[in-house]
């Protein structure tokens, strides 16, 4: 990870550095020299830029547009759009950068800056390093900044057209096909709140919808892919057939069956490998998952004739080994699901109309399909640290990470990560054994109490 760019993106609380007005004016900047390097016709190059329901995110909107403007730069805007529709609206006006306005799954305090180049596919690490370059080594004072953050916005904010979005995804199953379909869907409040809901009324469902009134500061508010147990609740209280949760920008996506059992990405990219499998709708019998995926998985895809492939946390990694190696299916368990045949990154929606299709061909309810994957019990703890200290300062808490790993042997696993998207150690312990899970879970956390400042 750079000094700003973490795994997906440019995230933090909104006001505080990096996530300020100025820092996005700066980056506005950056950018317009970064595609002048890039492009000698880039005065002709064309912007995009969507955003969530985050109060900030007309702030910000608005400080990179004046940022782009100095550059010589003009900007076309989106409004509130999921960010796999800004992936595919760089396609469709065959833009030179797509930007994203969003902190994800964040709370509505923070906010981010996710990039897309002209392909729709999330920057590479290296061309995140060359922008940081520039952000770094720009004069702030050369640009006027402070009298510019006190104007309003350089031309009026108009926005473009982005039905071509709720086409692209509908075509993906035939008109009423969700006819008898009862869904719950979760939208967080966020920025799939018109989107999803149109596309699967427009397909025949019948909906009960929550988390579609967003107030600018509701977003992911005890609500979305993060609290499933509500979505849960309401399955079963109204018999639904299934339940759909997105996170604040919509391109991942969490299940519950229609008994009330809630399932993750891994399970869902288990269903769509097996059946892409049966149905000989697969290129490569190969699946990419990131090293966060259940061993479960990689057993059950394995035993089914599968090569797994794994990479890093982050579905940009993932998108890109799938590319390399040709592959279809790709994922992360926390519902970022990739079908590079249709979008060229995760999309929430997507990947619900995908699991629709398969359900509907495979005549048969969700709850009588997952049990195909069988997962190890997993333990997982979220610790918010006060400073990532890098592991090889603190002896520590390695030994006892080590100590963990000898008890599990090779019949599980531990990782433990800081998150690259907030300031959080990742702690995933798996064993065939749910006690064993818990014991060791317990181990690590207990050093990294004592080893690190738990906030």
């Amino acid at each position: 990870m750079g000094r700003y760019f973490g795994t997906d993106g440019i995230r933090g609380s909104f006001g505080t550095d990096p996530m300020t007005e100025l820092f996005a004016f700066r980056l506005a900047v950056a950018l317009g020299y970064f595609i002048n390097q890039q492009n000698e016709n880039s005065l002709n190059s064309k912007i995009i830029i969507g955003r969530d329901t985050r109060y900030s995110g007309q702030l910000l909107e608005c400080a990179m547009q004046k940022g782009f403007a100095s550059a010589g730069l003009n900007v076309c805007f989106l409004g509130i759009v999921p960010t796999p529709a800004v992936a595919l609206g760089v396609l469709h006006f065959k833009a030179t950068l797509g930007i994203v306005l969003t902190a994800s799954h964040n709370p509505a305090s923070d906010n981010g800056i996710k990039l897309f180049n002209h392909n729709g596919e999330k920057f590479s690490i290296a061309q995140e390093d060359k922008i940081e370059a520039i952000i770094d080594s720009l004069d702030i004072r050369d640009f006027g900044i402070y009298n510019i953050l006190e104007k309003k916005a350089q031309n009026p904010i108009s926005y473009l057209d982005s039905s071509y979005y709720n086409e692209k995804i509908q075509l993906v199953m035939k008109a009423d096909s969700l006819k008898g379909f009862k869904i719950v869907l979760d939208c967080a409040n966020g920025a799939s709140f018109k989107t999803s809901p149109e596309i699967l009324n427009a397909l025949g469902a019948d909906l009960v919808l929550i988390g579609a009134s967003p107030n600018g500061e509701n977003i992911n508010d005890q609500i979305g892919s993060e609290y499933p147990n509500n979505l849960a609740e309401l399955v079963i209280e109204h018999q639904a057939d299934l339940g759909l949760a997105h996170d604040g920008d919509a391109d991942r996506l969490v299940v519950c069956d229609e008994k009330g059992k809630i399932l993750d990405g891994d399970l869902l990219i288990g269903l769509f490998a097996l059946h892409a499998l049966k149905m000989n709708t697969l290129i490569h019998k190969t699946i990419v998952l990131t090293i966060q995926s259940n061993l479960g998985l990689d057993k059950s895809l394995r035993e089914a004739g599968f090569k797994v492939v794994r990479v890093p946390v982050g579905d940009r990694n993932v998108a890109q080994k799938m590319r390399e190696l040709g592959v279809q299916i790709g994922g992360e368990s926390s519902g970022h699901i990739l079908f590079l045949d249709v979008c060229p990154t995760g999309d929430g929606l997507l990947a619900a109309l995908e699991l629709m299709k398969l359900l509907i061909e495979e005549e048969c309810p969700l709850s009588e399909m997952h049990s195909a994957i069988r997962l190890y019990p997993q333990k997982t703890k979220n610790l918010k640290v006060e400073k990532k200290i890098p592991f090889d300062q603190l002896p520590r808490f390695k030994n006892s990470i080590k100590h963990a790993e000898s008890l599990l042997g090779e019949e599980g696993r531990v990782l433990v990560r800081y998150s690259g998207t907030e300031s959080k150690l990742r702690i995933l312990v798996e064993s065939k054994s749910e006690n064993l899970a818990s014991e060791v879970m317990q181990i690590i956390v207990t050093e990294a109490c004592n080893s690190l400042s738990i906030i």
